[in-house]
């Protein structure tokens, strides 16, 4: 809906203003006569239609303050793209990805900017993804918006030229927007499975944009891989299931092979970056005959790869659960310990969550109970928040 309409707005906040507006009618229409048989369609014509009553009014305010208020000037090779390159994008979203993923704000901003306005993702969820606090997402949404408001950026498909500048935030956006229904940051369910579809039919429209780019090969290499365990990835009640415990003839092997080519072409030409050695790692899980048939020693090459290319703690703690399968919990210890310093990880319910696992299987019972409260208190997802009680209880039973 939002996409559809900042086409006819070309503003952001007005297209919000308009989308909402729409909700709010629906509540008292559909109260009143009930649900409409196409209640999208509803809203996207509603809504659209509120743009152009606010363009309306806009085009009357300035006829009569003219003296006041200049009109704005749209350049006619940004008003109407026209056909050609932004005619081979189909889809509003994926155009919107780009329109937000503007080189003029900063990639941090996009990023973000793009996951609420065109994912819908909720602010708290991305503070999350981003290890930040709330309001500083919130404000870092907020100067987004009006920086695009403010260099009146047009609601266009960039040119072919313009790609590799928005491409990798395009990348990330899609990666996290996926992120956050593989796994919820919140809520009662572990997975949002709708989210991750949405997700990875987004990177299978960049794939068929952009088909040579290795990247984008692998990154939806990397999805595949990984929504190919969805219908494993929860127990009857919901909760999380090892990956050690997942019945693997219910993967979806079409998917892990289709991520295994792109993977190879991904690798292919040169270092490969950050989608491409997370993809090769997700696939290696996912080829695995069994848990205890896993390559970690190959996997352990990779993540030392991808620090190589993409420094980051969360990287940093992957790195450390191959090691310790490698070399033995002992040596990972200390590592994931040395990551306690650093204070972008100081709300990241993974980091005591693997602590705990980690002095469990030393035998520190004692210590493992409290990483595993830590790693509680921290989640606000009801799935993993049981999934670790259970840990926490066998622990202490142990």
């Amino acid at each position: 809906m939002l996409a559809a309409t900042v086409r006819v707005t070309r503003d952001l906040d007005l297209a919000e203003e308009c989308v909402q507006d729409a909700y709010a009618a629906a509540l008292v229409d559909w109260s009143r006569g009930g649900v409409p048989n196409r209640p999208g369609g509803w809203l996207t014509t509603a809504a659209r239609h509120n743009a152009l009553d606010a363009l309306r009014r806009a085009r009357t305010l300035r006829s009569k303050l003219h003296l006041l208020v200049e009109p704005e000037a749209h350049p006619a090779h940004e008003s109407d793209p026209g056909p050609g390159f932004g005619a081979l994008v189909p889809d509003d979203r994926l155009r919107l990805v780009f329109l937000c993923c503007h080189p003029a704000l900063a990639p941090a901003a996009q990023v973000a900017l793009t996951l609420r306005l065109v994912c819908g993702v909720p602010t708290p969820d991305i503070a999350k993804a981003f290890l930040v606090p709330e309001p500083t997402m919130a404000a870092r949404v907020t100067r987004a918006k009006k920086k695009i408001a403010g260099a009146r950026i047009p609601f266009r498909m960039p040119a072919p030229s313009e790609l590799p500048n928005r491409l990798d935030s395009a990348l990330t956006t899609i990666h996290l927007l996926f992120t956050t229904g593989h796994t919820a940051p919140a809520g009662p369910a572990l997975t949002k499975n709708d989210i991750a579809g949405h997700a990875l039919d987004l990177a299978r429209m960049l794939h068929g944009l952009l088909p040579r780019e290795r990247e984008v090969r692998g990154l939806l290499a990397l999805l595949l891989a990984n929504h190919a365990r969805r219908a494993t990835r929860t127990t009857e009640d919901g909760r999380p299931s090892l990956l050690a415990e997942q019945d693997r003839t219910a993967w979806d092997r079409y998917a892990i092979a289709e991520a295994h080519e792109l993977v190879l072409g991904a690798l292919r030409g040169g270092g490969p970056g950050r989608f491409a050695l997370q993809a090769a790692i997700a696939t290696l899980h996912a080829s695995a005959p069994t848990y205890a048939e896993t390559d970690w020693d190959q996997i352990l090459v990779l993540y030392d790869a991808l620090l190589a290319v993409w420094s980051t703690p969360v990287v940093a703690l992957n790195r450390a659960v191959a090691v310790a399968m490698v070399d033995g919990p002992a040596t990972a210890l200390p590592e994931v310990e040395a990551l306690e310093q650093d204070e972008r990880l100081a709300g990241y319910r993974y980091l005591p969550a693997v602590k705990a696992d980690l002095l469990r299987r030393l035998g520190r019972t004692e210590d493992a109970a409290l990483a595993y409260e830590r790693a509680i208190a921290l989640s606000d997802n009801d799935a993993e928040r049981a999934f670790l009680a259970d840990r926490l209880t066998a622990t202490r039973g142990s």
